[in-house]
């Protein structure tokens, strides 16, 4: 017996979906509080991934500009560019500093952005490839805003962010104020012999309030006693607490600070000089192991 199949009219009709509705306001509030916890948790899991790559184009840079460094002490009979030398082309010297230019916060010191009479007169400058970049910290952002010249009213960022250890070349080649005769100073290659050119330091990315000629300066005149120690000048901390140095064996690296006399903020003025002595500062301490040594 063959049994006929209800056509589609006499077929029951069922609803195909549900009745549209909305959110509630509280699966929404509930909704949005889990992306800001979301945001909470990647937010600073980035920001510290951008800072580890700035950190790696920072060595990058370092590494480039040792190389334009080393190449000059190979051309020049083991001679290390001065750390400084006088801003007057007159002078005998002023050819044999590493670089040139005093920045400042001032809008109307062309040495800020001027980097033809700045950095292009600098010693290694044939050695780098024309790169202007590798001078600064790509986490480096601060700017002033020229008075005149070809930039005049816009925000220019500063042409350099770091500066030579004293003790490599010196002040035109002799001591500093910053310790006398009894410490080495390195004016050439093989002069850096204590601690070595894997410990000793070339370059350091220094805080942006304490930017000024192309030398830093530790003073070694407390040395090794660390309730004398001071630093007239102060360290970059752009990295998360840190800062980027580049040492006589052409290697770069990040070192974190510990202490927060190491990192004051930047407030775009005149950074004097600190006492670092009481408590020690862990940070001035390792400056000093690394920086130069006492004759033997």
């Amino acid at each position: 017996m063959w049994l006929e199949r209800p056509n589609s009219q006499q077929r029951r009709s069922y609803p195909t979906s549900r009745p549209e509705h909305g959110f509630t306001l509280i699966e929404l509030l509930v909704v949005i509080a889990i992306i800001a916890i979301l945001a909470g948790m990647l937010l600073p899991a980035m920001s510290k991934a951008k800072a580890k790559g700035q950190g790696i184009a920072c060595m990058n840079n370092t590494k480039q500009l040792m190389m334009g460094w080393k190449m000059y002490v190979d051309d020049n009979n083991d001679k290390l560019p001065f750390a400084y030398a006088p801003e007057d082309k007159s002078n005998p010297n002023y050819p044999f500093a590493w670089t040139h230019g005093i920045l400042d916060w001032s809008n109307g010191n062309s040495q800020n952005w001027d980097v033809d009479n700045t950095l292009k007169n600098g010693a290694i400058w044939p050695y780098v490839g024309g790169s202007l970049s590798i001078y600064k910290c790509p986490a480096d952002k601060y700017t002033v805003t020229p008075t005149t010249g070809p930039f005049k009213a816009q925000a220019v960022q500063r042409c350099r962010s770091n500066s030579m250890n004293s003790w490599m070349g010196m002040n035109q080649g002799d001591w500093t104020w910053f310790g006398g005769p009894e410490f080495r100073k390195y004016t050439k290659m093989s002069d850096v012999v204590d601690p070595g050119p894997s410990m000793t330091w070339v370059l350091v990315d220094e805080h942006p309030d304490s930017m000024n000629d192309g030398f830093f300066c530790v003073d070694m005149n407390g040395y090794p006693n660390p309730a004398q120690a001071k630093l007239p000048d102060i360290p970059a901390s752009y990295h998360n607490g840190a800062c980027g140095f580049a040492f006589a064996d052409g290697h770069s690296e990040i070192k974190k600070w510990r202490d927060k006399r190491t990192m004051p903020p930047v407030k775009k003025g005149s950074l004097p000089g600190a006492s670092h002595g009481n408590p020690p500062n862990p940070d001035v301490l390792w400056l000093y192991e690394r920086t130069t040594r006492k004759y033997k």
